[in-house]
């Protein structure tokens, strides 16, 4: 037996959800749902406002293209070049260049990374056993 509510909910977590709902493919309700089973999706508020809308891109992602993001691993040559670009630094080495492409490449790094566990996050949360890596 089920029963029926009104719920008024803050637009910013009914947008969450029916961006959820329409990612996979699967009614509000039941989202909703699953919500109140589980809690709700993950959030993003503690995180660098720069990098809020790209966390919060990732609700109306489906399920396939979360796993990508999630099992995805940095290009070798950018990891290569950043570990140059700290050592220069630690040498006192580094130039204004090399300094504003050392940023660079950090926050891509932190953005990156945010992203890669706000995916597997997002995946838990909609059900899926993510293995921890």
């Amino acid at each position: 037996m089920a029963e029926s509510i009104t719920l008024q909910l803050p637009d910013r977590l009914y947008q969450r959800l029916s961006n959820t709902a329409q990612a996979i493919q699967r009614p509000l309700e039941e989202v909703i749902v699953r919500a109140l089973e589980v809690g709700a999706p993950p959030d993003w508020d503690d995180v660098p406002a720069e990098f809020q809308a790209d966390l919060a891109a990732l609700d109306r992602l489906d399920d396939a293209t979360l796993w990508q993001i999630a099992r995805s691993h940095r290009a070798m040559d950018e990891m290569t070049r950043y570990d140059e670009l700290l050592e220069h630094n630690q040498e006192g080495t580094l130039t204004d260049a090399e300094r504003l492409e050392l940023i660079n490449l950090r926050k891509e790094a932190d953005r990156f990374m945010l992203c890669k566990a706000q995916a597997a996050v997002i995946l838990r949360w909609r059900g899926h056993q993510v293995p921890s890596s």
